[in-house]
């Protein structure tokens, strides 16, 4: 246990088990499963204006509220089951972005139908490989690139909401479009190698 806590990790890992074991096990790590995406994009766009920490801790109560994010149950949520979300408080009872939620799974199920997955569709923008960065200190990460202004872009005009630039280039630290892990991380070189595969995430209720 000493040793593990005693590895250099990012910055943001640092201030709670949580986000230390979401670091760890998962955070740029490379993920294909459209499951596994949604889940991120709801997520994503539920933290705007939020610590990502607020996320971590409800994430149960968003699988529960959000049909384990099946999308296509997602998509066929309706009005009153919107209604009832707004009185779930293991989830952020937010108006605007359960509705966006429902929209987004719809727009999801409509790029999954165009082009097979909704894998397939998001790994062009970085032609298909991870973005292996080397970034010396965390002032050097940036909050948005060229790559997450495209994504951003299109994912609008197929009709995502809460999908600006910087909440698309959190998702693709998220799902490992781009390796963000600072040089002196332990997990910088975990991930460019894949040494090692994702595992569950832990939800803790101390924090």
């Amino acid at each position: 246990m000493h040793d593990a806590m005693s590895k250099q990790r990012c910055f943001w890992a640092l201030h709670s088990s949580l986000e230390t074991v979401y670091h760890d096990r998962e955070w740029g790590v490379p993920a294909h499963d459209d499951r596994t995406l949604f889940e991120f994009i709801l997520l994503e766009g539920a933290q705007a204006g939020l610590s990502w920490l607020s996320i971590l801790r409800k994430r149960e109560g968003y699988r529960q509220a959000f049909a384990n994010f099946d999308v296509e149950q997602v998509a066929r949520f309706d009005e009153a089951r919107c209604q009832a979300l707004l009185l779930n408080s293991e989830i952020i009872r937010n108006k605007l972005k359960i509705a966006a939620a429902v929209q987004n799974a719809r727009a999801f199920l409509g790029i999954q139908e165009k082009f097979g997955s909704f894998d397939a569709f998001l790994w062009r923008f970085v032609d298909g490989q991870p973005r292996q960065n080397c970034w010396p200190c965390r002032e050097d990460v940036p909050a948005r690139t060229a790559e997450s202004d495209a994504l951003s872009k299109e994912l609008k005009r197929r009709g995502f909401v809460f999908v600006g630039s910087i909440i698309c280039y959190s998702f693709m630290q998220a799902i490992g479009m781009v390796n963000d892990h600072t040089i002196d991380c332990f997990r910088w070189h975990e991930v460019r190698t894949g040494e090692r595969k994702p595992g569950e995430i832990t939800y803790e209720s101390n924090h």
